[in-house]
């Protein structure tokens, strides 16, 4: 399993116009790509009502997972997301 932890960089975090961005960035990909807030579980990073069900706010760490082949660059291309502002 190929895991990565990134902070929220959109001002309204994983919320709105950020979370379509994720999920469909996410539902893209070859795996299953997961994301999870400290404390809570993990949920599908392709859908964008799981991403707003995280709360995760602007400066929350998240943690980006996948499993399989092409796990890492899954991971690295939600992840990047995540921790770029998407609020423009």
């Amino acid at each position: 399993m190929v895991e990565r932890r990134v902070t929220v960089a959109s001002k309204v975090g994983l919320h709105a116009r950020p979370a379509a961005l994720v999920a469909k960035a996410a539902a893209e990909q070859q795996v299953q790509v997961t994301i999870a807030k400290d404390g809570q579980d993990a949920v599908a990073a392709g859908s964008v009502l799981n991403l707003m069900t995280l709360a995760a706010g602007h400066g929350d760490e998240v943690l980006i997972s996948a499993e399989g082949e092409g796990a890492q660059a899954a991971v690295d291309a939600v992840a990047d997301l995540v921790a770029s502002d998407l609020d423009g």
